[in-house]
């Protein structure tokens, strides 16, 4: 016969691990629940903050889940909500070759993701590999912005044997990107590309050069040259670089990161 003794310690030992299991559950659950962490996030402590529960705070709470209400058909969102002081603004842009349901998934986390980031902030800007996301207590639109920066590379390098040709390629690669991107239009300013690094090393360079549609054609020219031209001081000769700013981004690898069909065309002119 069983001794009570041993039924009672049957019995704590079932109940123990059934706690475990549930509370692994829930861990796992929450976890899934949550947003993936924004990579590269800003918080603009020199800008002012809210207080929680404020007019702001709602106008702000507000703005972010209404945000993927206000596309141009093209990644780019841009809307407000509010009035005088208490106006939230916030702009979205995700990479122009993004289908349209990846495009909102990235922006959704970040609209979850980047308040977490910066509590309290009413200024704040986070990048994520496939959008953009930035919102403040002022008007963004149309406004030429570099900085902050973000910068990202490979820390393996060219060989020093091709890094003249490297070099050679990637600045007409990125002189033809910038060009291309800035005339895009009004809808969309993205443009990708490849160039060959000569035939004795077999390097071939992926560009995409991107800015947000709302400047002008000379001043997302002017953001892509800037952003190019840090290159040398921040990653020379590195086989893949990202350099994002508000206004604009550029990138490029030596294996393949964009997918062209994925491109919504660009409607023609009547």
């Amino acid at each position: 016969m069983v001794s009570s003794t041993f039924l009672r310690l049957l019995i704590i030992c079932t109940q123990i691990a059934l706690q475990i299991i549930i509370t692994i559950n829930i861990n796992i659950t929450h976890a899934q629940l949550q947003p993936p962490a924004i990579p590269s996030a800003v918080c603009d402590n020199s800008k002012g903050n809210y207080t929680n529960s404020s007019t702001y705070q709602k106008n702000l709470n507000d703005l972010l889940s209404s945000l993927l209400s206000n596309n141009n058909g093209y990644g780019f969102y841009n809307s407000s909500r509010g009035q005088n002081s208490d106006t939230a603004f916030s702009i979205g842009l995700c990479r122009g070759d993004l289908k349209s349901d990846a495009c909102g998934k990235c922006l959704s986390d970040a609209t979850y993701a980047l308040p977490g980031d910066c509590p309290n902030q009413k200024e704040a800007i986070g990048w994520s590999p496939n959008c953009m996301l930035r919102y403040a207590n002022r008007s963004m639109y149309g406004q030429l912005e570099v900085n902050p920066a973000y910068y990202a590379w490979n820390t393996e390098n060219v060989s020093s044997a091709s890094l003249d040709a490297f070099n050679q390629e990637l600045t007409a690669l990125f002189k033809r990107l910038g060009s291309e991107a800035a005339g895009g239009g009004d809808l969309r300013k993205f443009a990708v590309g490849n160039a060959s690094v000569g035939s004795n090393s077999n390097i071939t360079i992926y560009g995409l050069a991107q800015c947000t549609p709302d400047v002008s054609e000379g001043e997302c020219a002017a953001c892509i040259d800037g952003a190019f031209g840090d290159v040398p001081s921040c990653c020379s000769g590195a086989l893949g670089v990202r350099i994002v700013t508000p206004s604009c981004n550029i990138r490029y690898e030596i294996s393949p990161f964009f997918d062209t069909t994925n491109e919504t065309p660009l409607t023609s002119p009547p």
